[in-house]
């Protein structure tokens, strides 16, 4: 991966740690689409590097919108051999209060949204002999969040898919990995309810949100060289949230 320049794909690039990671992997030198469903939120991510940065617009839920921008990518920046599946969303509510429309939504997009990315975009990086994929899940995904159970269950979804894709992927080549955030400092967490935000910030030992370049961070470090033999792996970015879990 070192002997050109690489070729990035990163969804829900146009905020939080979406955005964050596309910075961070343009400053190494990658070439990255950073690709949302919000395409004038993508365009200001590229245009804090336009050297390194495109934008282009997906919907992850729709599998047609997920090919278009395969060929796009194909058409107008190359093979891609890093995929970063960053986009998610979510709502806060109990589980009895859960609409149909609500879960079908929730796993169509954090769910369904990493596994349309990974079918379109693996055929080629297996062909091209390699790659890294780094999923974003999160830390609910792994012990549970009370007011999330759906979000919860379809980003457990993404760390056992995670695993069973780097069991697959190896004899190509291919690292995934998984990185777990726990509450950080994005438009999707402030928008939460402030008693909400108060109580969970309150519960990480740093007694502070993280900030999305710190998830960045890791999520680049498995998409580097530096992690070439590193794969089925799940990592808990949360502040020590988490770390009983």
């Amino acid at each position: 991966m070192t002997e050109q320049q690489n070729i990035a794909v990163v969804t829900g690039a146009g905020s939080g740690i979406g955005k964050a990671i596309t910075l961070a992997l343009a400053a190494r030198g990658d070439r990255v689409v950073a690709a949302d469903l919000d395409l004038e939120a993508a365009k200001n991510t590229a245009a804090v590097d336009p050297d390194h940065i495109v934008a282009m617009q997906v919907d992850v839920a729709d599998r047609a919108a997920v090919d278009a921008l395969r060929e796009q990518v194909a058409n107008e920046v190359g093979t891609p051999n890093i995929l970063v599946n960053a986009a998610g969303w979510d709502r806060t509510d109990q589980f009895l209060n859960a609409t149909t429309e609500f879960a079908e939504k929730v796993v169509a997009i954090n769910y369904l949204g990493p596994v349309h990315m990974c079918s379109a975009f693996l055929p080629a990086m297996t062909e091209a002999g390699g790659g890294r994929i780094v999923n974003l899940a999160s830390d609910a995904g792994r012990v549970g969040s009370a007011g999330e159970s759906i979000y919860a269950g379809a980003k457990g979804g993404v760390i056992a898919l995670s695993k069973s894709l780097a069991r697959e992927m190896a004899r190509h080549q291919i690292t995934v990995n998984c990185v777990c955030p726990g509450p950080t400092d994005t438009p999707l967490f402030q928008a939460q309810d402030e008693k909400l935000k108060a109580a969970l910030t309150r519960a990480i030992p740093f007694r502070r949100l993280a900030q999305p370049e710190e998830v960045a961070a890791p999520v680049v470090f498995f998409a580097s060289d530096a992690a070439s033999f590193i794969t089925g792996q799940v990592l808990s970015v949360s502040g020590g949230l988490t770390m009983a879990g």
